[in-house]
């Protein structure tokens, strides 16, 4: 079986989905954590291995790593982009049995990373990705609710159906 992996440009994303754009304007911090939410959902639904990369390129540091849900998220170190932050996690993760793909819209870093191996997606098709997902996702917990719902009543035999109705109704 294949392993599939997904890294993504945060802030690259963060520019390019409206929503996170909107809240990005108003507070960065809102508009990663959103992302970061956004992400962890659905890597618990597509089964996908997701990596999350931020650029602190002009913050003093080393850098640093932690998990949100199972979901890692990454941010560079001082003076290193985020670009060549993905560009090692795709080298690093290319191999036999794994498929690797890097979501950006960032045309050069596409082609850096398409000869390295990896997958693009873009922006737009990554947050059509999410939304198809968030669409499954609702689907069937709507499927499982109806299944659920008069489960007790449908398995009842109209008589005793009928003795309970008369019984609830004081009969």
């Amino acid at each position: 079986m294949i392993q599939e992996i997904l890294i993504v440009d945060g802030y690259n994303i963060i520019g390019a989905w409206p929503e996170l754009q909107k809240l990005k304007d108003i507070r960065l911090e809102e508009a990663r954590d959103r992302l970061i939410q956004i992400m962890s959902e659905y890597q618990s639904f597509s089964g996908m291995k997701v990596i999350l990369v931020f650029d602190a390129y002009y913050v003093p540091g080393h850098g640093r790593k932690y998990v949100h849900s199972k979901l890692p998220v990454y941010f560079t170190k001082e003076k290193e982009t985020a670009d060549e932050l993905i560009e090692r996690l795709v080298t690093s993760h290319v191999g036999r049995r794994k498929q690797v793909y890097v979501a950006t819209s960032d045309m050069i870093e596409q082609h850096v990373i398409f000869g390295k191996g990896a997958f693009r997606i873009p922006a737009g098709e990554l947050l059509i990705k999410v939304r198809q997902a968030r669409q499954e996702v609702r689907r069937k917990i709507r499927e499982e609710t109806e299944v659920r719902r008069n489960s007790f009543d449908e398995a009842l035999s109209d008589e005793l159906r009928k003795r309970l109705e008369d019984w609830r109704r004081g009969r």
